[in-house]
Formats: structure tokens, sequence, C-alpha cells
């Protein structure tokens, strides 16, 4: 795989894990969440790291090879979902 091609496929995979990152962080009947905490945890941290270096390298393609509004859209998504990872690992964490 190419450093090109990598924003792709961070978006995509950033993608599914908010997914499961979302529904397995749904309180069930039980008041537990449906994954358990640190697999919400590990999956929000992979999740974010993969996200901003998919964002980096959408936005240093774009310095390189000049704007492109498709590269432009995936790079600046990998990076709002990075934030949102950021968050929702802040939040699943105990206090």
């Amino acid at each position: 795989m190419s450093k090109y091609s990598f924003p792709y496929v961070a978006l995509v995979m950033g993608i599914f894990f908010m997914l499961v990152v979302t529904i397995g962080g749904k309180l069930g009947e039980s008041g537990f969440t449906k994954l358990p905490l640190l697999t919400l945890l590990v999956v929000s941290e992979f999740s974010f790291f993969l996200c901003v270096i998919g964002a980096y390298l959408g936005l240093r393609r774009i310095i390189d090879l000049g704007f492109n509004m498709m590269h432009a859209l995936v790079g600046v998504s990998c990076l709002m979902l990075a934030i949102r990872f950021l968050m929702l690992g802040i939040g699943f964490w105990p206090l």
C-alpha cells in the first residue's frame, strides 16, 4: 500500500471502528456497556492514531500535489474522526 492510498483506507477503517465503538459503548439493561471497557479504550486509541496518520498523509498529499477537493475531504474527515475518537476515549475513561 502506498502512502497516497493510506488516507482512504484510514477513513474506511475509522468509520467502521466508529460504528463498533458507538454500538459497543451503549449501556445495556444491566448498566454495563455491550463491549468491555478495555476493548472500547483500545479501539478508540488505535483508531485515533490511525485517523491522525491518515489526516497527516492526506494533507501532506495536498501540499505535495496541489489542492484536490476529494483529497481535502478525506484528510479533513480523518481529522474529524480523530478528534471524535479522542473525545470518546476520554469519555470512556473511568474517573
